[in-house]
Formats: C-alpha cells, sequence, structure tokens
C-alpha cells in the first residue's frame, strides 16, 4: 500500500472513532475522557507513521538513483565487467566484455566464464575458482568466440548478501596484448643492448689495440694529404690551390716590384671529350698524364704547370721580359702537343687552345682576376679556330662582360616574355598564292630593340636556354597557325614551318613534347613542318634517322634548311625520309653572276625530284629569280620579293589580302 492509501484508511478509522464516540454520549465523563485520549494518541502514532512513510519514499529514491548510478557505471565502463555465481555462470556483463569477448550481451548471461578462457588454461582457472576466497588478481588466456585467444588481466573479488553469505564474483577483465607486445619487445631490446654493450666492448678493446699503429700512420697520411691538398691526384701537378697560392705570391711580389713581369696561360685541350668518349676514361687519363708530362717540358724550374681540372691546364711564368718569352712558350708547347700520343697501340693527335695574360696589361688586385683573363683569351682562341693562342686585351674583357650581360638579359626574356615570333609566306610557285609560313623567332629586347636569332641563338645554346626558348616558339608558332585555320576556312594555308637547332633536336624527349604542343593547340600534324640544318644529321647519325622516322610516323613533315652549305649530299639525304629542300639563298642571289650558278640550282631540283622531295629557294627578291625558279619547276619559294617576315597581325592583314605572284 502507498503513502496516499494509507492515509485514507487513517481517516476512515478516526471517522469511526468519532461516530462511535457520538453514538456513546449518554455513558459517563470518564469513559469518554478515556476514549479520546486513546483517540488522540492513536492519531498521534498515525501522524508518526505518515511522516515515517515519508522518509521511507525519499530514501527509496536515493537507493533507486544510486542503483543506476552503479547499472551505468557497470554498462559503461571501459574494461570488461561481468558477475557470476559462486558455480562460474554469469549473471550479469556490461558493452565492453561483450565486445572483448566478440558475443553479444544477452549471450554471455547463462554461460559458464569458463567457455571463453583459452584451452591451456582452464584446468588451472578451474583449480583458482575453488580456492577463490577473496581479491585475486591474475593472468590469463582469454578466447574470444570466433576469434583468436589474447593474454588478459583478470581480477575478481566476492559478491556478499546482507546476511554475510556470498553470492558470487565480480570479475573484470583487461586486454594487456599490447601490454605484453611492449614487455617482449622490451625483454627483446634489453638484450640486443646488452649484445651491443659486449659487441661494442670488444671493438673498443680492438680499437684500443690499433691505437698506437694507426698514430704513426696518421702521421704519414697527414704528410700525404699535404701533399694531395696541393697536387693533382692523377698528374702529379700542382692542382688549382697551389696554383693560387703560387699566383697570389707573384701578383704581391709584382706590387713592391714595377719592373716584375709575369704571365698567366690558360690551356685547353681540344676534341679532348671526342677522345675520351670514344677511347675510354682510361685512354683519355693516359692522355692527360703524357700530356702533363710535355708541359712540365716546355717551363723552366722557377715556372708553375698545374692542372685545373678536367683537360684544363694553368702556366705561371714568372720573371719574364716581356710578352715574346710567353708567345715562345705557347708555340713550344703547341709543338709538343702536336706530337702523336701512343695510347694503347694507338696513335692520336689533339691541339691545344691557349689565352695568356700578362700582369702588366691591366692593374690586378686579385689573383682571381689574372686566371679569368687568359681563361677570356682562351675562349677566344677557340671561337677562332681552335690549335692558336690568343693574347688578352681589355676588348675581350668588354667583350666577355657583354656576353655574360646578353645571358642575363636572355634568362630574364623568358620570365618577361619579350620574345616574339614573325612570319614570313610561302608561296606556291606553281598557283602563286600563300601556301602557309616560316616561323621567324624574334627577341624584343628592351634597349637594343628587335633582335634576330643570330643575335642570340649561339648564346642560348651554349647556355640550355634554348630548350625553353625553342619549346615556347614551337607552340606559339602552332597555337596561331591554328588560331588562322580556324578564322580563315576559305584561305588555303596548309603548312607552318618551324627551326629546330641542333640541341632541340637532341633533347631526349622531343618527340613527347611535339606531340604535347600539336595536342594542346589541336594543329593537325600534317600542317607543321619542321625545319633542321645539314650538320644536325651529320652530328647525330643513326640517332638522327630514328628521331627522324618518328616524327614522319606522327605526319609531320620535315625539310632540310639551307641546303648546299653543310657536308651531307643528295645521295645521303635519300637514307632519311625527308620531304623538303630549302636552297640556301647564296645560290639565289648569285642567280645571273654565272651560268655555273643556275647548273647548280637545276641540278638540286631535278636531283631532289628524282628522289621524291620538293624544293623551295629561299632568298627570293627579283621577279627574274621568280622567273627562272618557276622554269626549274622549283615548287615554292620564299624571300623579301613575297614579303619581309611580318609580326602575326600583319601576317593576318597579308591572308586577308590573298596576294597573287
Amino acid at each position: 500500500m502507498n503513502v496516499d492509501g494509507f492515509s485514507q484508511q487513517v481517516e476512515k478509522l478516526r471517522s469511526q472513532v468519532h461516530g462511535l464516540l457520538q453514538s456513546n454520549g449518554t455513558k459517563s465523563n470518564s469513559q469518554e475522557d478515556i476514549i479520546i485520549e486513546a483517540f488522540e494518541q492513536l492519531n498521534i502514532a498515525m501522524e508518526e507513521l505518515l511522516t515515517a512513510s515519508e522518509e521511507l519514499k525519499i530514501t527509496r529514491a536515493a537507493v533507486e538513483k544510486e542503483r543506476q548510478r552503479y547499472q551505468d557505471l557497470f554498462e559503461f565502463a571501459p574494461d570488461g565487467y561481468l558477475v557470476t555465481d559462486t558455480a562460474g555462470i554469469i549473471q550479469e556483463a556490461n558493452y565492453a566484455a561483450a565486445t572483448l569477448l566478440r558475443v553479444r550481451q544477452k549471450y554471455l548471461v547463462g554461460k559458464p566464464l569458463i567457455v571463453f578462457i583459452a584451452q591451456q588454461d582452464r584446468q588451472s582457472f578451474s583449480l583458482q575458482m575453488n580456492r577463490l576466497q577473496q581479491l585475486l588478481n591474475w593472468e590469463i588466456n582469454l578466447k574470444p568466440r570466433r576469434a583468436k585467444a589474447f593474454p588478459a588481466s583478470v581480477k575478481a573479488s566476492a559478491v556478499y548478501n546482507l546476511e554475510g553469505k556470498q553470492l558470487g564474483w565480480r570479475w573484470l577483465l583487461c586486454n594487456i596484448s599490447e601490454r605484453k607486445q611492449a614487455e617482449e619487445m622490451l625483454y627483446r631490446a634489453n638484450n640486443e643492448l646488452e649484445i651491443r654493450v659486449a659487441e661494442r666492448t670488444e671493438e673498443l678493446i680492438k680499437a684500443n689495440q690499433k691505437l698506437l699503429a694507426e698514430i704513426t700512420e696518421r702521421k704519414r697520411a697527414e704528410s700525404q694529404l699535404l701533399h694531395l691538398a696541393f697536387h693533382d691526384g692523377l698528374t702529379g701537378l700542382p692542382n688549382r690551390a697551389a696554383f693560387m697560392k703560387r699566383l697570389t705570391h707573384a701578383l704581391n711580389y709584382s706590387k713592391r716590384h714595377s719592373d716584375y713581369l709575369f704571365a698567366v696561360m690558360f690551356i685547353d685541350l681540344d676534341r679532348f671529350k671526342v677522345i675520351n668518349d670514344s677511347l675510354g676514361h682510361l685512354k683519355g687519363d693516359q692522355l692527360l698524364l703524357t700530356a702533363a708530362s710535355r708541359l712540365e717540358l716546355c717551363v723552366r724550374s722557377i715556372d708553375t704547370a698545374a692542372r685545373l681540372g678536367g683537360d684544363e691546364f694553368t702556366i705561371l711564368l714568372e720573371g719574364i721580359q716581356d710578352v715574346s718569352d710567353a708567345i715562345i712558350v705557347a708555340e713550344r708547347i703547341q709543338q709538343e702537343l702536336a706530337l702523336p700520343f701512343e695510347l694503347g697501340g694507338q696513335e692520336v693527335f689533339i691541339t691545344a687552345s691557349i689565352g695568356i695574360a700578362l700582369s702588366s696589361i691591366v692593374g690586378y688586385e686579385h689573383p682571381e682576376d689574372l686566371l679569368r683573363d687568359a681563361d677570356t683569351a682562351m675562349y677566344r682562341a677557340k671561337m677562332l679556330g681552335r690549335a692558336r693562342y690568343e693574347l688578352f686585351n681589355s676588348d675581350m674583357y668588354a667583350n666577355a662582360l657583354a656576353r655574360l650581360q646578353l645571358e642575363s638579359d636572355l634568362r630574364r626574356a623568358i620570365e618577361r616574355g619579350e620574345f616574339r615570333v614573325y612570319y614570313q609566306p610561302i608561296v606556291s610557285l606553281t598557283s602563286g598564292s600563300i601556301l602557309g609560313f616560316e616561323a621567324l623567332l624574334r627577341w624584343q629586347h628592351p634597349e637594343r630593340g628587335l633582335l634576330n636569332p643570330a643575335d642570340f641563338i649561339p648564346l642560348a645554346e651554349e647556355t640550355g636556354l634554348i630548350f625553353s626558348i625553342g619549346n615556347w616558339a614551337l607552340h606559339e608558332a602552332c597555337r596561331q597557325m591554328q588560331a588562322w585555320r580556324a578564322c580563315h576556312h576559305s584561305n588555303l594555308l596548309k603548312k607552318i614551318s618551324v627551326n629546330l637547332s641542333l640541341k632541340q633536336f637532341s633533347q631526349p624527349n622531343l618527340i613527347e613534347q611535339i606531340g604535347q604542343i600539336l595536342h594542346s593547340t589541336g594543329l593537325d600534324a600534317g600542317t607543321l613542318v619542321l625545319e633542321i640544318t645539314e650538320n644536325v644529321i651529320v652530328e647525330n647519325g643513326d640517332k638522327a634517322t630514328a628521331i627522324l622516322l618518328q616524327l614522319r610516323e606522327m605526319g609531320i613533315e620535315l625539310s632540310i634548311d639551307d641546303f648546299g652549305t653543310g657536308y651531307s649530299s643528295l645521295g645521303r639525304l635519300y637514307n632519311f625520309p625527308i620531304t623538303l629542300l630549302k636552297i640556301d639563298p647564296s645560290f639565289i642571289s648569285s642567280i645571273g653572276a654565272s651560268s655555273m650558278n643556275l647548273e647548280i640550282i637545276e641540278i638540286i631540283v631535278t636531283l631532289a625530284h628524282k628522289l621524291g622531295v620538293s624544293v623551295l629557294a629561299e632568298g627570293v627578291e627579283t621577279k627574274k629569280q621568280l622567273a627562272l625558279l618557276r622554269k626549274f619547276n622549283c615548287e615554292y619559294g620564299q624571300g623579301h620579293f613575297f614579303s619581309v617576315p611580318l609580326n602575326s597581325s600583319a601576317a593576318e592583314a597579308l591572308i586577308m589580302a590573298n596576294p597573287q605572284w
């Protein structure tokens, strides 16, 4: 009965007592007083009972809250928690226990705990269960359902009722696999550490035994290193460090003695790379060793012959009378190096380019400046044909600075987008209309104005900048041609011709780059004509044939530019997939000068046609030249007679005008 029902019963009893008193009103007062007093006592007792009932209700609510709190702690505990009876049958299990044992919570209840103990541990677990009297903590292997057994930490504590009778056990299960692995790793690490310590101790003992012997060896090595620090390992000549040290001494001495004159010679072996690549590095080293010996024969004992590296040598001539002394040494070196070199039964011939810098030419402050100027003079000797010597002068320095500035400007030109593509029309001599254009690269220099390729392409090839410049020019020419073909559907624009330099042709990813440009611009491969010079074929040989064949398989046409100025012949060109031959302008400009020139042009055109190759004449400037070329059945013409090279806007205007010649 709840508290409200109980109160109703009390009120009913009170009413009954009151009625009884009214019915007995005729009775004596003493008896009535007794009844009233009894009733009051009963009323007081009932009120106390109601108060106790309210307190019981509050107590029950607190107990329920505490029970719910325990249930939450039990259910959401991070470790597995079980309650079993004394026989080990699971009565309760939390979610963590079910997860740990890979079963649902409902499945756990009623199951013996021992079925989740690994087979090898069940006997010891049973023995422990029989002896359990108090809190126990041990490690055992648990076997989840359909899973691999794992080590676990198990804690057990007894559960008692209010009378102190044991009802069962509480079990706390924790997976200690990671801890076990860590302990195992730590154990192995400790063992390895002990082994390493023992090994290291043994090594230290051996090292100490060798230390005394090494001290003597170190002193010998220090002496050898000192020699190597200032001498070349291959030739035994002084190296750069030693040379610069002696050059510094000579320069400082000349500053104190105005009449003291010395010279620096910079020597580079011509064609050494060809010999080194063809005969091998071993033969190349033999050549350098012999050359070093011959250089030493050409100088006095007070002079210094050194090897800077590779095939570069330097000589310091001290205390000379005038420049003639240096010239005599240079000529002697040329004579010695001109003698044949015997390399494993094979005779090899080389020459040398020599640059000479005199201490009296410039008021030198630093030894590096003398070496730089001798190098500049040597470079000048190579540019003039090799196998010679050159004396440094101020003009060379100015040219070197100008070249350095041009290289700097060239690098910035790529970043600033200063390059332009000009277009010169290619005319069909049969129809007299424009067939296409040749794309010609120009540099819009911010200070020097519009520069032709001859002003910067050689430097671009030497510095490697030709790759990025050439790639841009090819992309721009293809893009512009595709734009024209899209806008002028009625125009018969069929070809865009672009030059490839020797360096570009030699790059390994040329085919992939051209394919990407055609793909990105949308230009048909059959519209593109790539122009190469004869020396591209001469320099690359079989490799050139393979690349040309790949380009033709892509549908790209190939043209030989400036034919007649190289070393090839029509017979040799027959082996290459060439579709067009461009006669050099020097042949066209000489038309009329002699009948022999006309015969040469006619022979070139005739033989080219016999080989199935079309011909384009460059440098057409007069009507007479045009008439003769048509007479010889030359297919195409190009030159100022038709148009000078035009920027894209002017070229488009020419396309719109559609002139006829």
